[in-house]
């Protein structure tokens, strides 16, 4: 506790900063990939989501020997592969809905996991969300179908824009259930550096061969691609999502859900300088509506743990 209160809070603010900003490139990374691939299907999409958690995996690999094994609680090492396995599923849907919907509108919607986690802890947990969270939901849910009509409407140039808002969403609701599932094996013993080395190692190899089963090589691709894969490793997985992990040991966690809600801000505006992703104003006022209303359920569920 001592070291959490020496670091003051304009430092961690500063730290989630670059934090947000550096999930904020997942996106791009992702788009640029894909163009230099000339590649735009499922193959590829889990040929990128395997790179990146196998990438990451190496990266943790010496971790594998500071894991405590003897002090873990009976059940941890399930609910850690459990998480593994979302983890899967969140960025085999995530990064394919990048092909077919627009930057702004799949990383708006696929940071609702506050929502969901607020849904799913009502199932398992039995914590009833309060009014105040219920309200955001709805909000959030009304947000997210403003950003579909408008991905939807003529004029609009991404190839099944329905199609990528609905895979975005599942990665937002999978990746709830991996915070939850995370949450779950953390407190049955596991330090945060050795659950994530086992979930991202994990993933990593469930992801490996699915490819394969759709024709799709992890080979011939241009290598500033390869350069893209590992950059997606280091950028938005180890140092954007280790730094959210570590400003949950400093502040509350409401700054750091509140944090993440600029994400899609950064991808958008990240989007305009490299593709020149200019969103429309319907999907502007959605992402908006959305913001708002993932604040308000975060608050709601916050001001209810203070109770």
């Amino acid at each position: 506790m001592k070291s959490s209160r020496s670091i003051s809070l304009g430092i961690v603010i500063i730290v989630l900063f670059f934090g947000i900003l550096a999930i904020s490139t997942g996106s791009i990374l992702v788009r640029l990939a894909t163009t230099e691939a000339e590649v735009r299907s499922l193959g590829f999409s889990l040929v990128m989501s395997a790179a990146r958690l196998t990438f990451a995996a190496l990266l943790l690999l010496p971790s594998w020997g500071k894991i405590q094994w003897r002090s873990l609680q009976p059940g941890a090492v399930l609910f850690a592969c459990l998480a593994g396995m979302t983890l899967t599923f969140h960025f085999a849907t995530w990064i394919t809905s990048l092909s077919y919907t627009s930057i702004a509108a799949s990383t708006t919607l696929v940071t609702t996991t506050p929502i969901w986690v607020a849904l799913i802890s009502w199932i398992w947990l039995k914590q009833k969300p309060t009014k105040l969270t219920s309200l955001g939901i709805i909000i959030a849910l009304g947000g997210g179908i403003l950003i579909a009509i408008a991905d939807s409407s003529p004029g609009v140039a991404n190839p099944n824009p329905t199609l990528g808002n609905i895979l975005a969403l599942i990665g937002a609701i999978t990746a709830s259930f991996y915070l939850m599932l995370g949450r779950e094996a953390q407190q049955r013993g596991f330090q945060l550096g050795g659950y994530i080395t086992v979930a991202y190692s994990l993933a990593a190899i469930l992801l490996l061969p699915l490819p394969t089963l759709f024709n799709t090589s992890y080979i011939g691709y241009p290598n500033i691609v390869y350069f893209y894969l590992f950059l997606m490793a280091v950028l938005p997985q180890l140092v954007g999502h280790t730094s959210l992990n570590w400003g949950m040991n400093h502040v509350s966690p409401t700054i750091v859900a509140l944090m993440t809600l600029c994400e899609p801000v950064g991808s958008s505006i990240l989007g305009y300088f490299f593709f020149q992703e200019i969103p429309s104003f319907l999907v502007i006022i959605g992402a908006i509506v959305i913001l708002i209303g993932v604040a308000i359920a975060v608050l709601g569920s916050q001001a209810k743990t203070q109770l």
